[in-house]
């Protein structure tokens, strides 16, 4: 046993320095690259806007960074252990069971990158016949960041696994993944005979093995994906790769990155207490007084960047510490975090509303008018359950601010108070795009901390900019993962099956309306909310039109549904951005997120029953 041990501590050893290394390599140029993306879209503001003379190829350089940025801050990610991953079922098992699951999780993506480093290099190679219109270079510039990110994830890997302390359980792992891996190539030909029943066994099945497994989420998706089009299908897995490119690319969700590092700024210049402060004069009395803050604050900054992790986390980091202080806990935060991320959903100006209109033909205009009325109603029910579960907090200790001492936390909080009005006035005013408006509340941030709150701690900055990576990496690679998965469940022709089904129900409108309400909540749930649009919205809104639904109304109920579908665990991809944006482990907010989830059916519901709440204002 000594030899044994002796033998395996030469290479843990080792590992542990090529690990440590690796992590000054990757940690680095992540952080880097964060600050490459405020000092390119910030410039493009300035030159647009002051200069009058646009740089024509900020935008362009920004994505091709993003995309590095992504896969980097993955790989920062999969090296702390910060990929979102559900561990409900593997807490409730016994310590034995928990270590070899805690393996397993790092065997899983193993194996998922194993599948894609291949057609990575090949979907490089081929972008190399791309140039760029505006910096006029090869577009594999670009790409190459997806087959590095995967190798360095791969190597991060095997380098978790060596240092793993029980190597008989690294090794029963590593056989256990194979094993399986084995079993479902050895079943292809029985695969290719059961035709859409392949859906529910590697879009349900494996995914709900792989999750409830404590296999992190993103990789979960991409097994399931990579598992239903090689073994099911003849499809080039190249493709696969570069619809994942294409969800990790979305020009909007640029401003994640930002408006996390935003948020941390906020926090380290002392503005967010100067926020909270005031705040917490005005209703900190009020029995779950905050919650009700951070319901209102959801609303008012939802649609400033059109990415709803970028909303979660412009308010989470401000107003969480204070509501933990305050006795809150940390899985009714995040419950209620996640539950404002649907009840936001309608809020203009917001990516879904402008990606609903262009492919269904609705006006985006009518869209923007009808979706703020719906989004009071949801909040509405929210704050029902929030006055529900604080209704008997012993407040006896807290005590009731005068209206001098509010004046004076309001004086000093103005500056703070003021930069979700400089953001939203900078978007309705043309200065700056959805995208590069988080670079102007970077500034403004980086400027107030420095000239009037006088606090801005300079040795912080590289671990927010590295943690901002790292959140930015693992949020980015889930929704990477669910566009592919989007991808696959189209070309296995069940959108088309579903909309004709639907289309055939008895009962008439309202029947409709249910099914509808029901399938979009799932569909939210397995989707990210644009491939979803774009997937049904074109099938789905002729069905609506010929039932005499109005489109706008019909409009509020999709996208709704959707939210709540895509913020419900266990599988919502939303609510695993939340926990990632908050910090908070998953398994805290599943039974709080009930209640909330509750109240979200009961307002769409409502919604859907009275179609004046989204067409009152459109005439």
């Amino acid at each position: 046993m000594t030899a044994f041990t002796l033998s395996h501590a030469a290479p843990r050893r080792l590992a542990g320095v090529l690990d440590t290394i690796l992590g000054h390599l990757v940690e680095i140029p992540a952080a880097l690259l964060v600050v490459a993306e405020i000092v390119v879209l910030l410039a493009g503001v300035t030159s647009r806007y002051v200069m009058h003379t646009p740089l024509v190829w900020s935008d362009e350089l920004a994505s091709i960074l993003f995309l590095w940025l992504a896969m980097l801050g993955a790989v920062v990610a999969l090296r702390r252990g910060e990929h979102m991953r559900m561990t409900a079922l593997v807490g409730m098992a016994s310590p034995g069971v928990r270590a070899f699951l805690d393996v397993v999780a790092i065997a899983a993506p193993l194996a998922f990158l194993l599948l894609v480093i291949g057609p990575a290099v090949e979907f490089a190679q081929d972008e190399a016949f791309i140039t760029t219109p505006a910096l006029e270079i090869a577009n594999s510039w670009r790409a190459a960041a997806l087959p590095i990110g995967t190798g360095l994830m791969l190597l991060v890997a095997c380098l978790r696994l060596i240092k793993s302390a029980n190597w008989q359980l690294t090794i029963a792992a590593l056989a256990l993944v194979a094993a399986l891996a084995g079993i479902f190539v050895a079943l292809a030909p029985v695969f290719r005979d059961l035709g859409n029943v392949n859906l529910l066994i590697f879009f349900v099945g494996l995914v709900a093995l792989t999750v409830l497994s404590g296999v992190p989420i993103a990789f979960s998706f991409g097994l399931a994906t990579f598992g239903y089009l090689a073994l099911t299908t003849s499809t080039p897995l190249v493709v696969v790769v570069g619809r994942m490119d294409e969800g990790m690319s979305h020009l909007i969700l640029l401003s994640v990155p930002l408006f996390v590092f935003l948020g941390q700024l906020i926090e380290m210049t002392g503005m967010a207490a100067a926020m909270i402060a005031f705040l917490a004069s005005l209703l900190g009395h009020v029995r779950g007084g905050l919650s009700y803050v951070l319901v209102g604050a959801m609303y008012l900054v939802s649609g400033i960047s059109g990415s709803k992790a970028a909303d979660m986390a412009a308010v989470a980091p401000v107003l969480f510490p204070e509501m933990k202080a305050r006795g809150a806990k940390p899985g009714d935060l995040v419950a209620l975090l996640a539950a404002t991320g649907a009840q936001t959903e309608t809020i203009p100006p917001s990516l879904v509303l402008i990606t609903l209109g262009s492919v269904t033909g609705v006006s985006i205009s009518a869209l923007f008018t009808g979706g703020m009325l719906p989004g009071i109603v949801l909040a509405v029910t929210l704050c029902a359950v929030v006055w529900w579960r604080y209704r008997s907090d012993d407040l006896s200790a807290v005590r009731r601010a005068t209206r001098g001492e509010i004046l004076k936390k309001l004086v000093i909080a103005v500056p703070a108070l003021a930069l979700p009005f400089v953001i939203r006035a900078a978007v309705v005013e043309g200065i700056a795009t959805a995208t590069e408006v988080s670079t102007i509340g970077i500034a403004y941030a980086v400027l107030a901390g420095l000239l009037i709150y006088r606090r801005f701690e300079w040795l912080r900055l590289k671990p927010m900019l590295v943690d901002t990576a790292a959140l930015s990496g693992a949020i980015l690679l889930i929704i990477g993962a669910a566009t592919s998965m989007a991808w696959a469940l189209t070309q296995s022709g069940f959108s088309g099956q579903l909309a004709r089904t639907m289309g055939a129900l008895p009962g008439g409108a309202a029947m409709f309306m249910a099914a509808s309400i029901a399938a979009f909540i799932v569909l939210g749930s397995v989707l990210e909310g644009i491939p979803a649009i774009v997937l049904f919205g074109p099938l789905m809104f002729p069905i609506a039109r010929a039932m005499g639904i109005n489109d706008v109304h019909y409009s509020m109920v999709v996208i709704l549904s959707m939210g709540v579908g895509l913020f419900a665990p266990p599988f919502g991809v939303g609510y695993y951005s939340a926990c990632a944006v908050s910090r908070i482990n998953p398994d805290e907010g599943m039974k709080p997120i009930v209640g909330y989830i509750a109240a979200l059916i009961v307002g769409l519901i409502v919604v859907a029953a009275v179609p004046w709440i989204s067409t009152g204002f459109l005439h």
